[in-house]
């Protein structure tokens, strides 16, 4: 299904271009078979117009979580009975743990679905656009300590690029924007985003720095980041502090 032409077009460049290369995101073959017990899960990769100019809304989960707690990520978790999944998966936990009212944001697309082999996870990132921006919020701050919209000119900045070195031994790209270290799989898939969007600068793939010594310690699989319910501003980005099968991309109605 398609949006109409029209729709489309009212749209920033670098968003018409993302859904025009959705199929081909460079990430897509590092990631093998689902297994037929694979947990069904969508986030949301909401893009919008902010204070600092175009951004995407990522949260920090809790330090109170027994895993990957103090991790960036982006907004979702597993489907639930009832949901519209992928699409309703992704806005009912975007809303839970970002305030986001889904009637106030324009589904564009669900990206090709990503197998997480460590979590049994089946993930479909789903591309938005925020038509009615609101003030972010915390959802439960047992679960999410703090909402941000990062403006994109922060995320592809070279100053603010640079990869990790889990102690494990994986090696993959990060971004230190917001007062927050982006890694493992939500910065491997910002970084497919931004180079499909055609934002993508040119950055030093050689520095590469010890995540020990960067953010909290996390299991050596999260390169494969589970997201489900355990699931700063630096550049004024908005943020809300809190209390403490696999298959082709496909573009979807507006909402």
């Amino acid at each position: 299904m398609t949006i109409p032409d029209a729709e489309l077009a009212g749209l920033p460049a670098h968003l018409q271009l993302l859904v025009a290369n959705a199929g081909q995101l460079p990430l897509w073959h590092r990631h093998g078979q689902p297994s037929t017990s694979a947990r069904r899960s969508a986030v949301l990769i909401l893009f919008g117009e902010g204070p600092g100019g175009p951004d995407v809304l990522l949260i920090e989960k809790s330090a109170h979580l027994r895993s990957h707690a103090g991790q960036p990520a982006f907004p979702g978790g597993g489907a639930d009975p009832g949901d519209d999944y992928p699409v309703g998966t992704a806005l009912r936990e975007a809303h839970e743990e970002a305030g986001v009212d889904p009637a106030g944001v324009r589904v564009l697309a669900t990206l090709p679905a990503l197998f997480l082999g460590p979590s049994d996870n089946l993930v479909v990132p789903v591309l938005g656009w925020w038509d009615d921006p609101r003030d972010v919020t915390t959802g439960d701050p047992l679960e999410v300590a703090r909402v941000a919209r990062v403006p994109l000119s922060e995320l592809v900045d070279p100053a603010n690029r640079f990869r990790v070195r889990h102690p494990a031994g994986y090696v993959g790209p990060a971004f230190g924007v917001a007062d927050m270290v982006v890694w493992g799989f939500t910065a491997a898939l910002l970084d497919a985003v931004l180079e499909a969007a055609g934002l993508a600068q040119r950055w030093d793939a050689d520095d590469v720095r010890p995540l020990a010594g960067l953010a909290a310690a996390a299991p050596a699989d999260s390169e494969e980041e589970p997201i489900d319910s355990d699931l700063a501003d630096r550049a004024a980005p908005t943020v809300a502090d809190g209390a403490a099968g696999s298959g082709s991309a496909r573009t979807v109605p507006g909402r």
